[in-house]
């Protein structure tokens, strides 16, 4: 495959994947300024800070209001991260490598994003926002659902699975540490004044609260959370089921290619370093300074990705 097909792949689904994951972080916001009084500001700061975001908007806007930031990460052009030039760019790569996706693919990727540009094309209600941020879940996966349902188990679909669970991986170790570090500083301080529903946000802003009521009942425990979010192997957006992912599709591409290469290596030695402890052993290492380390070796991976398929070929 050439490199630049790889890396449109990559980075066509990698972009879907981050347009879910900004639609559920401001779902999560919007849920916990409505459910907590004073709570406002503070949530709306944090979901930049998770987005990644914060600096930009702040350059252009300064105070924070709910409406501004809806804004600014639905459809903004001012901000990369926004869902709108996303999902164009999402868009002009899937064109780019039209001949590799199926049909069905394809006409997801389009349909979606003109569905989505039209609801984005003016400034979102509140009113509207549940109704928006429901479109653009629901046509991402749609996506998600035509590439498993129609895709060859192939090259492609191990640079489009790499994609998506590399930036999930991102996702979830971001929204850890932002939410569980930055609003409850000490590990030790686990259990005190900070409510349950703090709590569930982390777990509905990842879509794993449904999962985790399955797994351990309806206890809201934040080193149990902890451990579901970083180690559980069945947890579609936990650290270890999206690692094992990125492992598994990186050595079906060696196999495939015949080669073994640094990308291979270093998913090899994330799976090993980082998923292979217990959570207290996470936690005496420090989960801030763990999430960060987890979120340089991912960096790290997608780079040397980057390098050895040659994406710019």
């Amino acid at each position: 495959m050439l490199g630049k097909t790889a890396g449109g792949l990559f980075w066509l689904y990698r972009y879907l994947e981050r347009a879910e994951n900004t639609a559920r972080l401001i779902e999560t916001g919007q849920r916990i300024a409505l459910t907590r009084l004073g709570a406002g500001d503070r949530e709306w700061r944090s979901v930049l800070q998770t987005a990644g975001s914060a600096a930009g908007y702040e350059a252009k806007y300064g105070d924070i209001s709910r409406d501004r930031v809806v804004d600014w990460m639905l459809r903004d052009r001012a901000n990369p991260g926004a869902v709108l030039p996303m999902l164009d760019t999402a868009r002009s790569n899937a064109r780019m490598v039209r001949t590799a996706l199926t049909h069905e693919v394809w006409e997801a990727v389009n349909a979606g994003w003109m569905e989505i540009k039209d609801a984005l094309s003016r400034r979102v209600s509140e009113r509207d926002l549940p109704r928006v941020l429901s479109l653009i879940r629901e046509r991402t996966a749609l996506v998600r659902g035509a590439t498993h349902g129609t895709m060859m188990r192939n090259d492609i679909y191990d640079f489009a699975r790499i994609g998506t669970f590399l930036e999930r991986a991102d996702n979830t170790g971001r929204i850890l540490d932002v939410k569980y570090y930055v609003l409850l500083p000490s590990a030790y301080a686990v259990g005190s004044s900070l409510d349950n529903v703090q709590w569930e946000t982390i777990l509905r802003s990842l879509s794993a609260n449904g999962a985790y009521r399955m797994a351990h009942g309806h206890d809201v425990d934040p080193r149990r959370i902890a451990e579901f979010l970083v180690l559980d192997r069945r947890m579609p957006r936990s650290l270890w089921f999206c690692a094992g992912k990125i492992r598994d599709n990186l050595t079906y591409l060696s196999r495939d290619y015949g080669t073994v290469g640094d990308p291979q290596h270093k998913a090899d030695v994330l799976v090993r370093r980082f998923m292979s402890h217990d959570i207290e052993a996470v936690f005496r290492y420090g989960l801030h300074e763990y999430l960060q380390d987890v979120l340089a070796a991912l960096a790290d991976i997608s780079n040397t990705i980057e390098v050895d398929y040659r994406f710019s070929e």
